[in-house]
């Protein structure tokens, strides 16, 4: 009978211990895997100079060292505003985690490209247009000629010879402003670096540090005048890009984020539609570096 009631008693301490032992609770941050995540932001942007090659019937010159710059919006309401927010430079990104580290995701680099007007560039080709067109004024053979690209006209007898001639069409004017499409996928890790800022409930807030590589088309609308012809101004798959990212994550109350990132790229498009002929094509190729800033939402389906 003793032996019973010690037995029942050791059962009885055992029972009560285990009870008192915390239960640890899993925290919803702590694994990514089959998580899905959405991100809108905007951008900003500088460019490597570029050798744009221009050719077509009568014509086919290289304007070299371009440069250009992005045309930000600043902050507006046009980057909430479904009607028109295509007009910002904006990133759109869908995604999903594969693993707890690993993500991979689709998106759209929405960013702008302006061929800067002030400046003087280097022109070497040839231009042979029939006498009857106005641009005709633009006829000679360049040879690494400076050419003042805010000029709305060539000089008489051809570039190099005479005096401006500002009653001609403007030389060239270009731009992907609607905008230099980079659509793309990218494979990013994440990592939770919480613990390094003592942040004691990630399911409050988490940070985390994010690299990515990724590869796509260019899809640009490039607006082109080009010795006073008319514009193309149509969207067309022009070429390809690949790039590289890092970048900050910051999430809040497991669902919300605002991410910023830098991102680097080389961009190759041989095949830019210029005007509404087809013979008329232009190619360049650069790098490029990207500023963004984003908010997000990550959830399970």
């Amino acid at each position: 009978m003793k032996t019973k009631i010690l037995f029942f008693l050791l059962a009885c301490v055992s029972l009560n211990t285990f009870a008192q032992e915390e239960i640890p609770v899993q925290k919803y941050a702590a694994h990514n895997k089959g998580k899905f995540f959405v991100m809108w932001g905007g951008n900003r942007e500088s460019y490597s100079k570029s050798d744009v090659r221009f050719r077509g019937n009568g014509y086919d010159f290289t304007v070299e060292d371009m440069r250009a710059h992005d045309k930000p919006k600043g902050w507006h309401v046009d980057y909430i505003n479904p009607a028109n927010m295509t007009i910002p430079q904006t990133n759109l990104r869908l995604g999903y985690f594969f693993s707890d580290h690993y993500s991979v995701t689709i998106g759209v680099d929405h960013m702008k490209y302006v061929m800067s007007q002030n400046q003087i560039a280097n022109v070497t080709g040839n231009i042979n247009l029939p006498s009857d067109d106005p641009a005709s004024i633009y006829n000679g053979n360049y040879n690494n000629t400076p050419v003042d690209m805010s000029q709305g006209g060539a000089k008489e007898g051809g570039y190099g010879n005479g005096e401006i001639n500002t009653n001609g069409p403007a030389f060239l004017m270009y731009e992907h402003t609607d905008g230099l499409n980079y659509i793309n996928t990218e494979v990013a890790r994440f990592d939770d670096i919480s613990k390094w800022f003592g942040l004691p409930n990630i399911d409050k807030v988490q940070i985390n540090l994010t690299e990515g590589i990724g590869a796509g088309v260019l899809y640009p609308k490039t607006n082109t005048t080009i010795l006073g012809k008319e514009r193309h101004d149509d969207f067309h798959v022009s070429g390809y890009g690949v790039s590289a990212k890092a970048g900050l994550n910051i999430t809040f109350f497991k669902h919300f984020y605002v991410q910023g990132e830098l991102k680097g790229g080389y961009i190759n498009m041989p095949d830019i539609k210029t005007t509404i002929s087809n013979e008329d094509k232009a190619s360049q190729h650069f790098t490029y570096f990207q500023r963004i800033i984003a908010v997000g939402g990550i959830f399970r389906i």
